[in-house]
């Protein structure tokens, strides 16, 4: 299954955020929420979407449990490491449960503790990892030959996905899906697809 994710800035969302996500819907497969916002405000932001017609099963929670079944949510993402991730898929193995990886190493983990998908990155030079060097061709290869899908983060555009290496599900990006038009999300999509 291939995905489009669009991970939200780490800041506290508002109407022209939450407007920009609603009207890029549906060329995104899924919109993770990664937010410092309280508890209230991120409630506010969900039901924002929810009433204005933003599907509920392209909803994705970062780490907040309660967030999660409040909000009968299908999808929950957890920071590279995080062993909640691993208890929650255990004894939720219905819902669908990712984690950053930035080795080869919790690529496997997430592996062996049956995580549904993993990000991997960063794979080019990107606004939120300035002046980190991106993972090497190496990495990438040994990553994406791992027996379970691997989405690729860090620098995603529509010229960098066509030096994308091969073996990646999907990519995740965060200011491309917040400050791209509907239209370069579809010829993402369309170079996309040539990747393919």
């Amino acid at each position: 299954m291939s995905l489009f994710i669009a991970v939200t800035p780490y800041k506290d969302l508002d109407v022209e955020d939450l407007e920009h996500y609603i009207e890029i819907a549906e060329e995104i497969d899924l919109l993770l929420l990664r937010v410092p916002m309280t508890r209230d405000d991120l409630c506010w932001a969900l039901d924002y979407l929810l009433a204005n017609n933003f599907p509920q099963t392209k909803l994705m929670i970062h780490s907040d449990l309660t967030i999660l079944e409040k909000y009968d949510l299908n999808f929950i993402h957890f920071r590279e490491k995080d062993v909640q991730a691993f208890e929650y898929k255990k004894l939720h193995p219905h819902v669908s449960v990712s984690m950053s990886t930035h080795s080869v190493e919790t690529v496997k983990h997430a592996r062996e503790w049956s995580l549904d998908f993993v990000f991997f990155g960063h794979v080019f030079e990107s606004r939120s990892k300035h002046g980190l060097k991106p993972r090497s061709s190496k990495e990438i290869k040994d990553a994406v030959s791992i027996d379970i899908p691997v989405y690729a983060i860090g620098g995603i555009d529509t010229h960098s996905i066509k030096s994308l290496p091969h073996g990646f599900e999907g990519v995740c990006a965060i200011s491309f899906f917040r400050y791209q038009s509907l239209r370069e999300i579809q010829l993402l999509r369309e170079e996309w697809l040539a990747y393919v």
